[in-house]
């Protein structure tokens, strides 16, 4: 497996969970120009790697992420002088860099954020994508695009009701507070807190694990199913599994976690 390397992240690979890591640390892991086209190459790769089953998204340093980083405003409407055009320009962007995230949300393999510190912004966006939050006692969430007066426009008003209470998520996107770990953990929006980033990435990664040593083809399944469900009805998401079932239940797969649970064994799953 030859691994990619990135200008603003850090990726290694063990035991079939794969660590992203945003790294800017210098300028509390903001997202620049750059770093918004390498998450999307960074989780298409890891869709597409086979010997990939698990994925944790961290960031180095205090921060998990200051999110956007504003020196990009300046070109987000190009260079014409024609304000249509401009307009055109920047819608063209903001759906681009929409699609750089939504790369995470459509990795086949279970992302895990791992938040500490900062998450304001465009972080909230990312970890909106991801399957499960996790968060240390530090961490806090702001949806602070409000309050540079622009409405936010990378996700987080798209997936966060599908995550916590609609009145929540309305209170946070029209005043731009912060939420800090308890509330996150009281309203849904994290899964756990833990005391600290070094016990978090521990317990996470662990988590990560579990997850990995399943069936890949039935975590991929179910992470399609859920996704589907998310924006179907129930009558469609019925429908979608049974098909999807008909063609991709593995009979390899399903043997060997039948005898593993017979045997009180582990199971062991081909990529």
């Amino acid at each position: 497996m030859s691994i990619p390397e990135f200008e603003t992240l850090a990726l290694t690979i063990d035991q079939h969970v794969a660590i992203v890591s945003l790294n800017r640390p210098d300028k509390a892991n903001s997202m620049n120009a750059a770093m918004w086209p390498e998450l999307q190459t960074c989780f298409e790769w890891l869709d597409a790697e086979p010997g990939v089953r698990a994925v944790v998204l961290t960031g180095n340093g205090k921060h998990f992420c200051a999110g956007l980083d504003l020196a990009m405003f300046s070109g987000l409407k190009g260079q014409s002088s024609d304000p249509a055009r401009q307009s055109e320009e920047f819608r063209r962007n903001v759906l681009r860099m929409q699609g750089n995230l939504s790369a995470i949300e459509n990795c086949r393999k279970p992302v895990l954020a791992a938040i500490h510190s900062t998450c304001i912004g465009g972080g909230v966006d990312l970890v909106c994508c991801c399957d499960m939050r996790y968060a240390s006692e530090d961490a806090w969430f702001a949806i602070r695009e409000i309050d540079i007066g622009m409405t936010a426009d990378v996700g987080t008003l798209q997936r966060m009701p599908k995550l916590i209470a609609d009145g929540v998520v309305r209170e946070l996107a029209y005043t731009g507070r912060n939420m800090n770990a308890a509330e996150a953990q009281e309203v849904g929006f994290v899964n756990r807190v833990y005391e600290n980033r070094e016990a978090m990435l521990r317990e996470v990664t662990e988590i990560a694990r579990s997850i990995a040593r399943k069936s890949p083809l039935a975590v991929r399944g179910t992470k399609e199913m859920l996704l589907y469900g998310r924006d179907h009805s129930v009558q469609d998401g019925l429908n979608h599994i049974a098909t999807w079932n008909a063609g991709m239940l593995s009979q390899v797969d399903l043997m060997a976690g039948v005898q593993a649970q017979a045997e009180k064994k582990i199971a062991s799953f081909e990529d």
